[in-house]
């Protein structure tokens, strides 16, 4: 499925999205000395580094060039033993569905005990407004099932994961070492702040909105200094930017951006300006509220 998966959506996705700053992918390279990424079409999979120690954060597509962009960042993908899933959709589990070119075979999978219900088949995963079921997903990968504000520990790495349904039942961010906040497909970044992410893949559109009202409550709370950093559209440290329109989500299909921003791609499938020269050359800029 992961192939065939992804050879549609760089097809289909493609000319559907052109020119509507929907996606707006980081390029391959590194946010600070911890994380890094790697861009797949329209999708960032993440690398967290801590004592020598790395983890992934999401799978990404089954993509064909993921081994030789790991190495632009030196990172070899026998040294992958976790990986953190977000959610089940194909652009963030495809490198470890079954049939797929197997990189990672044996690290283990920490994923949702909710979002695993999509896995086992006992839930089935509906996009446009619940009128089209996908197929299921099948991982042979060893896996550990986590529950909503559990806090565990991969080496001497924090993790505290946090339940925010909306976008797929049992979606999960993961906060890591209290700075660091990965969000999959919770939150879409335009030039004008964050928004709940696409209504034509959500199952539930008010429950994602809910869900990251209920995010921000908690993260208030903490007072943390965080990176807050998306499946799709980049990242910020500015948490007032991050969930700007929270109450509002991405209208994937009619969208008009509000704020035009400059730096969005015309197609984010094009990845022509991902260069290994680039990749090792600085940091990834963060995004920033248009004036």
């Amino acid at each position: 499925m992961s192939k065939n998966d992804s050879k549609f959506q760089v097809k289909f996705m493609s000319f559907m999205f052109k020119g509507k700053e929907i996606f707006k992918p980081l390029n391959t390279g590194f946010i600070d000395d911890r994380v890094s990424c790697i861009r797949e079409y329209v999708a960032n999979i993440y690398f967290y580094t801590k004592d020598d120690h790395t983890i992934m954060i999401d799978a990404g597509y089954n993509y064909d060039r993921l081994a030789e962009k790991m190495q632009w960042l030196n990172i070899n993908p026998k040294q992958i033993k976790e990986i953190l899933v977000t959610h089940q959709d194909t652009d963030h589990i495809g490198a470890i569905e079954k049939g797929s070119d197997e990189l990672f075979s044996n690290a283990t999978i920490y994923i949702g005990k909710v979002e695993n219900e999509y896995l086992e088949g006992h839930k089935h995963r509906k996009v446009f407004w619940g009128l089209t079921t996908l197929p299921q997903v099948v991982i042979d990968n060893q896996k550990v099932l986590i529950e909503d504000g559990q806090v565990f520990y991969i080496g001497n790495i924090k993790v505290e994961a946090i339940l925010v349904p909306g976008h797929t039942w049992g979606h999960i961010v993961y906060l890591i070492d209290d700075s660091y906040l990965f969000t999959g497909d919770t939150i879409w970044f335009g030039a004008d702040g964050g928004y709940a992410f696409l209504n034509t893949l959500a199952e539930d559109r008010k429950l994602q909105c809910k869900s990251l009202q209920r995010l921000k409550e908690i993260l208030v709370k903490r007072n943390l200094q965080l990176k807050i950093i998306t499946g799709h559209t980049g990242w910020t440290d500015d948490f007032a930017f991050a969930f700007a329109h929270i109450d509002e989500i991405c209208n994937s299909l009619k969208r008009k951006p509000k704020v035009h921003d400059p730096k969005a791609p015309f197609d984010g499938f094009d990845e022509s300006e991902d260069t290994e020269e680039n990749a090792r050359n600085g940091y990834l800029a963060q995004c920033y509220k248009a004036i």
